[in-house]
């Protein structure tokens, strides 16, 4: 089973002539083919499963591919991607990209890499780099290849005889067909008529479109469908699990709305780490580790505040810094913390104002 996460948005999905198009928009996933096997990728960088995912705990894909452009080279939006990847603790893929320009050079973009700590294999690291032009439709063979080296070496296999497992994509409301969700399958196999039920929302497959709006009556592992048969609206990111009676999966799925709506009801202060819960954790003997995402108007206060949180004289707990950058405080900076329980601390910067909306929907402490 090869499930890949494509990192930048790849709108010509024509990686391998004949085997897709116009895919991307249909269903945000799609697949192709080299050497008799079967790659899938997810669209797009933006994409609210990537993040929604990790902090759920699951794992949407087996391998990240970071797509970094020759020319430009390591620019903000890598180094937010690479965060999310190393977070996320699967393998990477370095795919550089624009090979046909002039102002091409792959070896700053892996210098910019290695100051990053993420050293490709000619800098005596295991990171796979393969040099691409997407334009020109260069080196793409070997960048799937390299992709399929990966898989084999992880020794990804699925059970396709079981009952269905995956995750939801994403969801929208149709006013013709009701609620269609795009679901990978990870493990299993789908079949028209099957009740499932997908965190707090059930339902029953009435139907189900590849990417390429074809109609199929079943979907094995790595297979991304567009299911109907929703008898609520998910959320990205729930686990989507195929049973044997539709009684059942209702059931389920009432118990997990209450729980959710205890959790609504709940404060959401606590959910997430605090400076005040670590002092009350650490007491209690619990606490062991503390995420902090530093922000900083200069480089030069990013770096002094890293040398004096890496030289605090403590035993009981240890400060892990999973990001340090210069700028405002981001709303991208918010998921990212929820996605790791870590909390935010800014030297001379604010939150802008949707930071501050996303803050206070995920409980994340900004000091």
């Amino acid at each position: 089973r090869q499930r890949q996460r494509c990192i930048r948005d790849r709108r010509e999905t024509d990686v391998v002539s004949g085997e897709s198009g116009g895919i991307t928009q249909h269903i945000g996933a799609y697949q192709t083919s080299i050497n008799d096997r079967k790659i899938t990728f997810l669209d797009t960088p933006g994409h609210e499963a990537f993040t929604l995912m990790r902090a759920r705990g699951a794992r949407v894909t087996d391998i990240v591919v970071l797509v970094v452009a020759a020319d430009d080279g390591v620019k903000p939006q890598t180094i937010e991607a690479l965060d999310h990847a190393r977070e996320a603790g699967v393998p990477l893929v370095i795919a550089i990209n624009k090979m046909d320009k002039p102002g091409a050079n792959p070896d700053r973009v892996k210098q910019q890499l290695a100051d990053r700590e993420l050293l490709v294999e000619e800098y005596g690291g295991q990171t796979v780099a393969c040099e691409v032009s997407a334009k020109k439709k260069e080196g793409l063979d070997h960048l799937l290849e390299m992709i399929l080296l990966v898989a084999d070496l992880q020794e990804l296999r699925a059970d396709p005889v079981q009952p269905a497992n995956g995750v939801v994509l994403e969801a929208k409301l149709d006013r013709g067909r009701g609620v269609l969700s795009t679901v990978l399958v990870q493990t299993g196999t789908l079949r028209v008529g099957d009740p499932f039920i997908a965190g707090s929302a059930h339902g029953k497959v009435r139907a189900m479109v590849n990417e390429h709006g074809e109609r199929v009556t079943e979907a094995g592992p790595s297979t991304p469908v567009e299911v109907m048969g929703f008898a609520g609206e998910p959320a990205a990111g729930d686990t989507f699990q195929a049973v044997a009676d539709e009684s059942k999966a209702r059931q389920i799925a009432q118990f997990r709305e209450e729980k959710v709506r205890e959790q609504e009801r709940a404060s959401s202060r606590g959910r997430h780490a605090t400076l005040e819960s670590l002092a009350r954790d650490i007491q209690e003997g619990q606490a062991q580790e503390l995420a902090i995402l530093l922000k900083g108007a200069v480089q030069g206060s990013i770096e002094a505040l890293r040398g004096a949180l890496g030289e605090l004289p403590t035993a009981k707990v240890r400060i892990r810094i999973i990001r340090s950058s210069i700028g405002a405080i981001t709303q991208a900076d918010v998921l990212l913390a929820s996605a790791s329980n870590a909390i935010i601390a800014g030297f001379n910067v604010r939150p802008d104002r949707a930071a501050q909306e996303a803050a206070r929907e995920e409980g994340i402490e900004i000091r």
